[in-house]
């Protein structure tokens, strides 16, 4: 291992974690809290090929209790090692996952996770979904936490609805882009946009 590879795995962690784990947990709730809204979200540094989105997501969420699938597009010794030393989270198969990180195609099939049981519905994956950007919506969301109606654009509405419909069972989304993330979870209701 360089020397370079080992700093990153030592670096980029939140500066001043007390406040910035709690800013990055506001955010992650607001997201989750209000479908469809972007929130921005900093504070983390994570090695080369996932976002800083993602990267304070993973520090935040993730611990010594929570497995964690890296999909195999960003899946990489860098954020291994980053990953165990900020978090000490074990890395896992899809199957095993609290937690599942790579762009939809890598993270595919949705079938794979975790969705709960009737006893213990919150047993599921929550996926974190790298996005190139966030686009004009082609989905319009009702739901808890929805005044009216919100938009998002979806990587694969089918699928997302096909989600939504195993409530209160299924997986729960965050997309993260830059510095910035919006989530959906299986409570929201989906159709396409007109």
């Amino acid at each position: 291992m360089s020397l370079n590879t080992e700093t990153n795995s030592y670096g980029g962690g939140f500066a001043t974690p007390p406040v910035d784990a709690a800013n990055a947990f506001r955010a992650a709730m607001n997201a989750m809290a209000r479908p469809g809204t972007v929130q921005d979200i900093l504070g983390a540094e994570p090695p080369a090929g996932i976002s800083p989105a993602a990267g304070c997501l993973l520090l935040t969420l993730c611990d010594p209790e929570t497995g964690v699938y890296l999909a195999q597009d960003v899946d990489s010794a860098p954020l291994r090692s980053w990953l165990a030393f900020h978090t000490g989270a074990p890395i896992v198969a899809a199957e095993q996952a609290d937690f599942a990180l790579g762009s939809w195609t890598d993270l595919m099939p949705l079938e794979q996770y975790r969705v709960g049981t009737s006893e213990y519905p919150d047993r599921s994956a929550t996926l974190i979904v790298e996005i190139a950007e966030f686009t004009a919506p082609n989905a319009t969301l009702t739901g808890p936490g929805i005044m009216d109606r919100a938009g998002l654009a979806l990587p694969d509405i089918a699928a997302c609805q096909a989600n939504a419909l195993q409530f209160p069972l299924g997986v729960d989304f965050f997309f993260t882009s830059g510095c910035q993330l919006a989530a959906l979870p299986r409570s929201t209701k989906i159709m396409a946009k007109d």
